[in-house]
């Protein structure tokens, strides 16, 4: 097997099967990864869905890419990145997550160069046909191996996860949310609906999101401000009382001087 035998159909892009994968040489590997379209083909290509489904997506991304750039924690995340797992047909989720590998910029995720699959996926579902979602994803990627899947219903407000039922098995059991939040445990993160955003909680404390670590600083900034401001003012206001003060001295030790030489003056006219 060379790697001018194994041909990427252009509208059903898949990665070689693992057996076949095998039996490249790496530079054979490198030239059928650089071969897989980090495009959509077309029968992958779906409507698009407005600037709802773009924010929330890209929000998901932000926010965790944050959190986890805070704790020091390697995870890679990615937006609608084609996925090539062996012998299947690509596919993008809208938001994907894998733990404790280089976060470094990819045009694609082959999981036999990479080494390992996806952890998490996010659809984020807004108008139109939601059987890819509900039905055909649960079980593809449960098939696939890919630990959790969230799917965010922008249209309903709604919410719903699925976790492999255990240790090997291929299957999705659903995520029973407790108070509201349903709980990752590859992300160590809790999740909840809050009026039309989708919230990522530590500790039941909500991850900042842009918006809000934007205002925050602007508040930060504002207060520090101020505190220059017045602090600036109390050192003005000390210089002044200081330079008062020794131009009170220096008037005091002049007005001594004057009186001391003319009682001198006067002490010797008595002479």
């Amino acid at each position: 097997m060379s790697a001018d035998s194994y041909r990427v159909d252009p509208d059903d892009p898949r990665a070689p099967p693992h057996e076949v994968w095998e039996r490249l040489t790496p530079e054979e590997r490198a030239h059928v990864v650089d071969s897989l379209p980090s495009e959509f083909p077309v029968s992958e290509a779906h409507p698009p869905e407005g600037d709802s489904h773009f924010d929330a997506k890209v929000r998901v991304r932000e926010v965790l890419g944050s959190f986890f750039s805070r704790v020091g924690r390697k995870v890679y995340l990615a937006c609608e990145l084609p996925v090539y797992y062996p012998g299947e047909r690509m596919f993008a989720p809208d938001v994907m997550a894998v733990m404790d590998v280089e976060p470094h910029s990819r045009m694609r995720w082959v999981v036999s160069a990479e080494g390992k699959g996806l952890d998490v996926a996010l659809e984020v579902h807004v108008a139109g046909e939601r059987r890819k979602d509900l039905e055909r994803n649960v079980e593809r990627f449960a098939r696939l191996g890919i630990h959790e899947y969230f799917i965010f219903d922008r249209g309903r407000l709604k919410l719903t996860g699925w976790r492999l039922a255990g240790e090997g098995r291929r299957v999705y059991q659903p995520i029973v949310p407790q108070q509201g939040f349903y709980t990752s445990e590859v992300l160590g993160l809790e999740l909840q609906l809050e009026g039309e955003r989708l919230r990522f909680y530590l500790g039941r404390a909500p991850l900042p999101e842009a918006d809000e670590m934007i205002a925050t600083l602007e508040r930060m900034v504002g207060e520090a401000e101020v505190h220059r401001t017045e602090e600036a003012q109390l050192r003005a206001d000390l210089e002044q009382r200081l330079a008062l003060e020794a131009q009170r001295r220096e008037d005091s030790e002049r007005k001594l001087a004057e009186a001391l030489a003319e009682l001198e003056r006067l002490r010797g006219g008595q002479r």
